[in-house]
């Protein structure tokens, strides 16, 4: 069983054909997305400012959220922002999330027959759920105008180093190099990339601090089903002990 470590696009096409993918977007898509979906609500990511809008025609009791180059498109009631969802109460309205680059990894993904969604958040719970499920996992991060972030490489490496930890095997010296550079790292790491430099310049700090403050505190696994982010439904052992906790539909975490 081996596990890879990539960026998105990659150059390599199989990944989508022969891979359980895991997409990851730190800041701030998956945050935003697993944030979503951990509270009850459900999340539909797209490609396009223009699929947004024909998912506001479908559902128009939906949020729009999201954001182009950074900026949030006009006719959105949200930028891309985990920690705006999270002050959110209107669980029962679904959100279309749109990014620059995660949302477009999710879609992707979502052709395949196995796709998870992680962030800091659920490294922890989406490793577990992953270790001995998969012959070959690929651990993607979006990768924001070509470049692999640092906040991404971190989440991507927390995952692997769990699953090598739980019998995988590195496919490449470069997932073993990155594995090894960033699993001891400390989450504070995601504040010295461009990513965090770009929402200290545009007045988006609270995402910044949403996501160092938040780090494995939701024990469950999201996967992409027809276009849509479900949690993994509950499984209990015969000790009685939950591998994961939720039901789709409710809500999952305070």
């Amino acid at each position: 069983m081996t596990v890879v470590i990539d960026s998105f696009p990659s150059s390599r096409t199989d990944y989508f054909l022969h891979y359980a993918i895991v997409a990851i977007d730190v800041i701030r898509a998956s945050t935003t997305a697993v944030t979503a979906v951990a509270a009850g609500r459900r999340c539909i990511p797209v490609s396009s400012v223009e699929e947004a809008l024909r998912m506001r025609e479908q559902m128009p009791d939906c949020v729009l959220a999201g954001e182009v180059a950074g900026v949030k498109p006009e006719g959105f009631d949200l930028n891309n922002s985990p920690a705006s969802v999270a002050l959110r109460t209107d669980h029962q309205r679904p959100l279309v999330l749109l990014s620059s680059s995660g949302t477009k990894l999710m879609v992707q993904s979502s052709t395949c027959v196995d796709a998870y969604v992680a962030c800091l958040r659920n490294f922890k719970a989406t490793a577990a759920h992953l270790a001995g499920r998969h012959e070959r996992i690929a651990i993607l991060g979006a990768a924001t105008r070509g470049e692999f972030r640092e906040e991404d490489q971190l989440c991507c490496a927390w995952i692997a180093s769990e699953l090598f930890r739980l019998g995988h095997e590195p496919e490449n010296r470069r997932t073993g190099n990155i594995a090894e550079r960033w699993s001891t790292a400390n989450v504070d790491a995601c504040a010295r990339g461009n990513s965090a430099a770009f929402l200290r310049r545009s007045g988006q700090t609270d995402d910044l601090d949403f996501v160092l403050a938040h780090v494995n505190d939701i024990p469950l696994a999201f996967r992409l089903a027809a276009g849509e982010i479900l949690p993994i439904p509950i499984v209990t052992s015969f000790a009685g002990e939950k591998e994961h906790a939720g039901t789709s539909g409710s809500r999952l975490i305070a």
